[in-house]
């Protein structure tokens, strides 16, 4: 059963200005087996060196996130790691920069956000505090003011995705930024996932009497393939997280930029319980879906991503769905949602 909604439609400003200081999460997808084994680090720098572009890789999937042609940020999932810290999280950055190395690699649809003529110069992760100390070069400050908040959150959301990093510390041509180079958005402290992503405020919300939830919607490429997009919404603060961001979730987009609702205007969430291996059951009720009916997988992917996203463990987090009562909850996409499901590691492999 597809299912389509008109977009719920508000009007956010002055996001630049709001605080840094947010709560954010982690991300989920499928990983796939690579087939052949990915070029060594030294071969991927000498083919680099060369023809200054970077090899068509089978390596591991890394997540990096890009610019969609909406102007948001979403995690896209790319052949370029090879196993090592450091020299995965050289790539990731190089795959950012406009023009770059990785050009070539990104689907359509989609482009980083460093400006071009970036050089990401070193990376180098102190492993005890899972800290990546980034130097770029001067062309790293060639950016427009309005568009600072979206490179640091791209920065910060491709360094994080993985666990051995939690922190980021930017450096240029030599010297420790204390604010950002353009805006001057204060550089005090190691940028986290705190940042936000694609950052918004609800309804009648006090950005400083406020809390962050991060909810997955869904959004589709020129070419029509659907990925994932999450969205940082300030909220009124909540007990529940979980439930805060679900809630969210079905209230559906606030902004006019090709965000899609995942669920139906008659969804409702009945309740959010916690068990002590790290289950999270939330149930739902939804008279659009009748007893047996597959449902779409975007309708409870989006419910996985934002339950383990929002919750204090995300690594060891399962969520196990029920709806109207059922306790099997078959998707689309035949996967058991009535069964606890792990975070995969990535999301939106998107074909060229």
């Amino acid at each position: 059963m597809n299912i389509k909604h008109p977009l719920r439609v508000t009007s956010v400003v002055g996001l630049l200005s709001l605080p840094l200081l947010l709560s954010g999460c982690s991300l989920f997808g499928n990983e796939s087996a690579s087939i052949d084994p990915p070029p060594s680090t030294t071969e991927q720098s000498m083919i680099k060196a060369v023809t200054g572009k970077a090899p068509i890789s089978t390596g591991q999937l890394r997540a990096v996130f890009l610019q969609d042609h909406n102007g948001l940020l979403a995690p896209v999932s790319l052949p370029i790691a090879t196993g090592d810290v450091q020299a995965d999280a050289k790539s990731a950055l190089e795959t950012l920069v406009e023009g770059g190395p990785y050009a070539g690699l990104l689907p359509e649809g989609f482009k980083g956000v460093l400006p071009q003529g970036t050089e990401v110069k070193s990376v180098t992760v102190d492993k005890k505090n899972k800290l990546a100390v980034v130097e770029f070069n001067k062309s790293f400050g060639s950016y427009k003011a309005q568009e600072e908040r979206k490179l640091m959150e791209s920065l910060t959301w491709t360094l994080t995705d993985r666990p051995d990093i939690q922190s980021v510390q930017i450096w240029v041509d030599g010297k420790k930024l204390n604010e950002m180079p353009v805006g001057g958005t204060p550089l005090d402290h190691p940028l986290t996932r705190a940042v936000g992503i694609n950052l918004e405020v609800g309804h009648g919300v006090t950005p400083l009497d406020s809390s962050p939830v991060t909810v997955y919607f869904s959004s589709s490429s020129p070419a029509g393939v659907q990925y994932y997009v999450p969205v940082t919404r300030l909220v009124s603060p909540e007990k529940d997280r979980v439930q805060s961001a679900l809630h969210q979730l079905i209230q559906g987009p606030q902004t006019q930029d090709g965000l899609q609702e995942v669920m139906t205007g008659e969804t409702a969430l009945k309740s959010v319980e916690r068990s002590k291996d790290n289950v999270i059951t939330v149930s739902l009720s939804d008279d659009m879906f009748a007893k047996g009916e597959a449902v779409p997988a975007e309708f409870l992917e989006s419910v996985v991503l934002t339950a383990a996203d929002n919750s204090e463990d995300t690594v060891k987090t399962k969520i196990r769905i029920e709806l109207n009562g059922e306790k099997s909850v078959i998707g689309q996409n035949n996967q058991n949602y009535g069964e606890p499901v792990a975070k995969p590691q990535h999301i939106n492999e998107i074909p060229l």
